[in-house]
């Protein structure tokens, strides 16, 4: 059985719990009672406008997301030759199998895929370093026409930048 002294400092506690949280200095219980009611309203205002700003910003993004999408990025193939290495990077839209054909034609040229390095989040890039199998004379005009015919492979009609 629960006390006189129990059922008396229960409230208390609660109360003087209520007060803590509130930082309320008021000792009568309706004032804490109105405190913590505004304290709860402020707190639901608070939610209220991050939830807007969430919502606004989940909007810029996807409107973000969808120009990305409608935009043409054009394509560009730089060919460097270092050495005995081509370095080779390639830029353009993603979609196909554009890293496929490029290592295909790769492949068609004679030459190993030392290291790549491959992104495709908004638009397809290629970086890639390769050397020739047998000593070949591949010269970087070779090389890039035969990425270039390769990406057209699943491409389309966009502007080409060869440099």
């Amino acid at each position: 059985m629960v006390t006189k002294l129990q059922r008396r400092t229960a409230p208390r506690r609660k109360l003087h719990l209520l007060r803590t949280l509130t930082n309320s200095k008021s000792v009568k219980r309706s004032s804490v009672v109105l405190n913590v009611l505004l304290h709860i309203y402020k707190l639901k205002v608070k939610l209220e406008e991050i939830q807007r700003e969430y919502q606004n910003l989940m909007a810029i993004k996807n409107e973000y997301l969808t120009l990305l999408e409608h935009v043409q990025i054009p394509k560009e193939v730089k060919v460097e030759k270092i050495g005995e290495e081509f370095v080779v990077k390639v830029t353009c839209n993603k979609g196909g199998d554009k890293l496929v054909s490029i290592l295909e034609a790769f492949d068609e040229l004679g030459l190993n895929v030392l290291q790549a390095r491959v992104s495709c989040n908004h638009f397809f890039s290629m970086e890639a370093i390769a050397v020739a199998q047998d000593q070949q004379t591949t010269d970087i005009k070779d090389v890039t026409q035969a990425v270039l015919k390769a990406i057209e492979k699943h491409g389309g009609g966009e502007e080409t930048l060869v440099t």
